[in-house]
């Protein structure tokens, strides 16, 4: 079917003519796609700024080559019409740039020759077989620094260590940034029992070390906790001295000799003035 497509114009637009054109007095490509028998060559050989052009014909040509053609001077001066001594000298050119490097092998003859290896990339070394990469290096991380030490209780009792474990484990509740490790917490726990141990209440030390804390992300929250906890211990509460034990009151009891009422640890006997008349007595 003949079906006319409408987007194409209806006939063929003529150049403009100017020097505003991208094309006007400059290179035109009329490219072919290669299928066959053809070598990719990066642009910094083709349009090296410092390469002369018998050095950059001659990268090429030697980059189109197959694996153990000979690339000697005296061949290359057979190839060419350059001569001996240019072509020795464009082969510096390309040695200098990285696009050559020789090297002098021993063969197993014991004949030294020199091997020409041709680099599309300057300053790649080679392949993997000739020149293995070195190891990689891993980059061990550094060691972590210990925190600072805390405030140690005189009387490190399990149920103060608890309590100030769970101190420690609940400020993530007020702070997400202070979010600690099992060892980190139990670090600090010492330091905070030397707080509860002083008299200080849980709600007093969660406010000193929950408030005014810096705005930016903490690197390390258990340093930070370390330090505030032994720069702003309190002191210890004043000493109190222990009160006399009160007086003890024995049960009344009933004299024997003279019924009349004494106090006693123990029911029966008599009272202090019988007791007297009966030392007298004996």
């Amino acid at each position: 079917m003949d079906t006319r497509n409408p987007s194409a114009p209806s006939r063929a637009q003529s150049r403009i003519a100017g020097k505003d054109h991208p094309h006007a007095g400059g290179l035109i490509h009329d490219n072919a796609r290669h299928t066959a028998r053809f070598t990719v060559i990066g642009n910094h050989l083709a349009q090296h700024p410092e390469l002369s052009g018998l050095a950059i014909g001659l990268g090429v040509y030697i980059q189109s080559l197959p694996a153990g053609a000979r690339v000697d001077i005296k061949t290359l001066a057979a190839r060419f019409p350059e001569g001996t001594t240019r072509i020795a000298a464009a082969l510096r050119e390309l040695e200098t740039h990285g696009y050559l490097r020789r090297e002098r092998r021993r063969i197993p003859n014991g004949r030294i020759v020199t091997r020409t290896i041709s680099c599309n990339q300057p300053g790649r070394q080679g392949n993997a077989q000739d020149h293995p990469a070195p190891p990689r290096r891993t980059r061990t991380p550094a060691p972590r620094k210990p925190l600072p030490a805390v405030p140690q209780p005189a009387y490190p009792a399990p149920t103060l260590l608890q309590a100030a474990t769970d101190l420690l484990t609940d400020l993530r509740r007020h702070d997400p940034r202070l979010l600690l490790s099992e060892r980190d917490t139990a670090h600090l726990a010492p330091g905070v029992a030397a707080w509860l141990e002083r008299d200080v209440g849980p709600t007093a030390v969660r406010h000193t070390l929950t408030t005014d804390l810096p705005p930016e992300p903490l690197c390390r929250p258990a340093a930070l906790l370390a330090h505030r906890l032994t720069a702003q211990l309190p002191a210890p509460p004043p000493f109190r001295a222990l009160a006399p034990p009160p007086d003890v009151r024995h049960p009344l009891q009933t004299c024997d000799g003279c019924d009349r009422a004494f106090r006693a640890p123990e029911p029966g006997g008599c009272c202090r003035d019988c007791r007297s008349d009966l030392l007298e007595a004996a």
